[in-house]
């Protein structure tokens, strides 16, 4: 209705620069940044000195891709004025989208320069501390934010995850419910009140809740209330592991761990560096570590006594074959944890020799090894195996990774937008259908909509005595230039399943993710990939991934027991790969699904000798490479290109790195 009033006023006034100003940043607000992006154009064209045009036309610009004219608005509106803090913190927001914390913090300093008592400059401060890992400097800046507004529920739930992160569960505690006494005034506000909530009930297992966001009237009438905290709590005292190592060993643990753990670091838009997320990487690395070399020991001994029976039978028949067993395997040990075994609504594997009763690790014990640590790294991100969802693993919980969110383009994922676009036309030829967002199938082999053909339809009707030929081309899916394009020849909301070519069956294809086009509004789309984990989809890759451990053990725990040969490990290292890739397109978490995939290949490849000692290239983001690939044999030629060039063999254990028993 404002921008209705907004456009007519403009038909009797074609030049004001405060109606194109009005409009712009009400369709800005409406995240129609096209429109926001001419409106507020012709605006600073009009009013060369509107500050308020520049940086709002800086975040239009920013939303649509345009990183560099962004900056330049930003810029350029607070070179009109030095002292506008509203650019200010537009400025600061922008650095750390793009992941440019230094400038970020630049820009901060100088916000409390011109204004020391800006609660937001506070907030925001707080934040990146936050996002970068630095809690306990994220909790000092909230606080005096909060000295200045006390009622800032940003601000206290923020501090209140900090706290809970760092182990100060009085004090979380008591700002969790400070959060829930406030009144507020918004539905964002709101959304962090029913956080707030399941926090603070965590031990509860609201894990389905947690994850939706759901209202908290939805499970307050199916538990009890927790009990007060212990005493020794409510001091705010923890009671610390009694290590026997001393404080240089570790130490040495500590820098071990920062050094591996920085390896995971994305170098991309939108991927801040998180020292608390590198740490936790680290520690999970060389746990995996110790506990996989503990197992293909033993898988070793076996293997060595199995050839020892071998040789020495009389028959010369070989020894019985290997068992599979179910082993228990928890997601326990941190936020929205489960103390059900994982293997309750999932098979769990090991192997084990007939006559020994020693059980080995299963691919699902390993995964838990880093899973415990995301949680513990960020305890209000709601990390758990989809699988203990139960109504939403029935129907099938779907993560959401948007490339283009109506005319936004995501900062982190866009970069992924050519070649999805190029795979789903791929996928979409292949199936000749695509999938209505009912599930209904749309096929597309008919009337030319998978090639481009021209139709020529000859009319009869008579203008006179002349008759006309109506030419026309029809758009087709390989075509197809944009998303936009895309939709047009499909006619609606759809999706189309990728898939990966299977390694423990030979020709078999297990649905992969799903790519998703969905219209939001006139000129908006939803352009993303969904990975719905169903029953079914989750025992096809279970199976998958236990041949993947199976060969990888195989690979190892043989004649190659122990190398140090890098030539002789290519195998192993090609397994842990092939591992890797189904792990990224199983995506089996609520959240955290890669950086987990990430931390177990650099633990397997330290249990087998090797080490990463490079970093992931500019730009390449190993999950989507995962995705985007139709067979694990192409992703293993691709990572191949940049990480075994940086692999050191060590001639060291993995308890090389280790000055402590991280069990």
């Amino acid at each position: 209705m404002a921008i209705e009033d907004l456009t007519k006023a403009l038909e009797f006034e074609s030049n004001s620069a405060d109606i194109l100003h009005e409009r712009g940043i009400v369709n800005f607000k409406f995240k129609a940044f096209d429109a926001a992006v001419e409106d507020l154009s012709a605006c600073v064209q009009l009013d060369r000195d509107n500050k308020s045009a520049h940086t709002y036309l800086g975040l239009a610009l920013s939303s649509i891709g345009d990183y560099k004219k962004a900056e330049e608005a930003h810029l350029k509106s607070l070179q009109i004025d030095r002292n506008f803090l509203e650019a200010w913190v537009h400025l600061t927001q922008f650095y750390q989208d793009l992941s440019k914390p230094t400038k970020a913090h630049e820009r901060l300093n100088q916000m409390l320069q011109i204004d020391g008592r800006f609660a937001r400059a506070y907030h925001l401060r707080g934040l990146l501390f936050h996002a970068m890992g630095e809690h306990r400097k994220a909790i000092d800046n909230l606080s005096m934010g909060l000295s200045i507004d006390g009622a800032n529920v940003e601000c206290l739930y923020l501090r209140a995850s900090c706290y809970h992160a760092v182990g100060q569960y009085k004090d979380a505690v008591k700002d969790y419910d400070a959060a829930l006494d406030l009144e507020l005034d918004s539905m964002d506000k709101f959304v962090l009140q029913c956080l707030a909530f399941y926090q603070f009930f965590l031990l509860l297992r609201f894990q389905e809740y947690w994850c939706k966001r759901l209202h908290p009237k939805n499970v307050c009438e199916r538990v009890y209330r927790q009990p007060p905290l212990r005493e020794s709590l409510r001091k705010g005292k923890l009671r610390r592991q009694e290590l026997v190592h001393t404080k240089q060993k570790q130490k040495a643990l500590i820098q071990a761990a920062d050094f591996i753990g920085k390896k995971i670091q994305y170098d991309c838009p939108g991927f801040l560096p998180n020292r608390r997320h590198h740490r936790m990487a680290g520690f999970a690395a060389i746990e995996i570590a110790q506990k996989v070399s503990k197992a293909w020991r033993s898988l070793q001994a076996e293997w060595k006594y199995s050839n020892k029976n071998n040789s020495n039978s009389k028959n010369g028949k070989r020894a019985r074959r290997r068992d599979r067993i179910n082993i228990p395997s928890q997601n326990s040990g941190g936020a929205g944890c489960s103390t059900s075994s994982a293997s309750e609504t999932s098979p769990s594997y090991g192997i084990v020799d007939d006559r020994s009763s020693s059980r080995s690790m299963s691919w699902q014990d390993v995964y838990s090894i880093a899973v415990r640590w995301r949680q513990i790294s960020e305890p209000c991100d709601p990390v758990v195996w989809v699988n203990k969802l139960s109504e939403e693993f029935n129907s099938g919980f779907g993560s959401h990774t948007p490339m283009i969110l109506g005319q936004a383009k995501v900062v982190r994922y866009f970069p992924n937008y050519e070649r999805t676009l190029d795979i789903a036309k791929t996928v979409m030829k292949e199936k000749s259908y695509a999938c209505s967002k009912t599930d209904q199938i749309i096929h597309l082999s008919v009337d030319g909509r998978l090639e481009e053909e021209l139709v020529t339809h000859w009319c009869s009707v008579a203008f006179g005595n002349f008759y006309f030929s109506l030419l026309t081309s029809g758009m087709a899916v390989m075509h197809a230039n944009s998303v936009s394009d895309l939709y047009n020849v499909v006619g609606e909301d759809f999706w189309s399943a990728t898939w990966c070519n299977s390694t423990a069956t030979e020709g078999k294809q297990l649905e992969g993710t799903r790519i998703t086009l969905v219209k939001m509004g006139e000129h908006g789309f939803d352009f993303a990939i969904r990975t719905p984990c169903t029953p079914s989809r989750w025992e096809d890759y279970d199976a998958e991934m236990a041949i993947a451990w199976d060969a990888l053990c195989n690979a190892y725990c043989g004649e190659n027991y122990g190398s140090t040969d890098f030539d002789v490990l290519e195998n192993v290292r090609d397994a842990i790969l092939r591992m890797t890739y189904y792990w990224y397109n199983f995506m089996p978490l609520s959240r955290g699904s890669a950086v987990v995939g990430f931390v177990v290949m650099l633990g397997l490849l330290l249990a087998a000798n090797m080490e990463f000692t490079g970093s992931i290239p500019h730009g390449f983001q190993v999950d989507w490479e995962a995705i985007l690939n139709l067979d694990p044999n192409s992703f293993v030629d691709s990572v191949n290109s940049w990480l075994y060039s940086s692999l050191k063999v060590s001639v060291c254990s993995p308890n090389h790195y280790i000055a402590a028993d991280l069990s």
